[in-house]
């Protein structure tokens, strides 16, 4: 397990909190210029999990031919799923080595919640980092879809959780998408200022 360190409220850039040796080859990926561009245009990698949340509550509303939810358990779930960003977070920082350093903390010019860190991962071990997150909705979403009906407020939590979990790591997805497309198979990835570099 990394070094992991809460920094709180980030006043200024998070470039600063991503500056480590960098090999002299590596080779910056092309990515938007600020987090918020990049929120922006990852945006079409948020639709495929809202398909499945929705189809996820018709399909099983359906089989049941009744309201399966409770609507304030709903709330309370998304509520806490929201919440559950540090969790996120917690979650992209546990698969660095010990020997890096993740800051955890808040950015809120992007209201985000953050890990930060400049480290060389492989590839595989890159898009495990990025994606581990997504745990926290699909967790919550089987054992939705395994629940009983009649468990009213039980569904309805876990459902509102599992929209948190499933929706907010779609930054990650695009960023897995332009890894994926981006850098050749074998080659370590890392954050460096605001920017991402791979090398052989």
């Amino acid at each position: 397990m990394p070094n992991m360190k809460w920094i709180g409220i980030i006043d200024g850039e998070i470039s600063e909190y991503q500056k480590g040796e960098l090999d002299h080859k590596a080779q910056k990926m092309e990515m938007p210029a600020t987090m918020k561009k990049m929120m922006t245009d990852a945006l079409p990698f948020a639709v495929m999990p809202f398909i499945l949340i929705f189809l996820s509550m018709f399909i099983k509303t359906f089989l049941a031919q009744k309201v399966i939810v409770n609507p304030l358990f709903l709330a309370i779930g998304f509520v806490l799923g929201f919440a559950g960003l540090f969790l996120h977070e917690f979650l992209h920082a546990v698969v660095y080595p010990k020997e890096a350093t993740v800051y955890i903390g808040f950015y809120p010019k992007a209201f985000a919640a953050v890990a930060l860190a400049s480290y060389p991962l492989k590839r595989g071990r890159f898009i495990l980092m990025s994606l581990l997150p997504l745990l926290l909705g699909i967790v919550p979403l089987v054992i939705f879809w395994f629940s009983p009906a009649a468990l009213k407020a039980w569904n309805g939590f876990w459902f509102g959780f599992s929209i948190m979990g499933l929706i907010s790591p779609y930054p990650d997805y695009y960023q897995v998408f332009q890894v994926l497309k981006q850098t050749p198979k074998g080659c370590s990835i890392q954050f460096q200022g605001d920017d991402i570099y791979w090398m052989k």
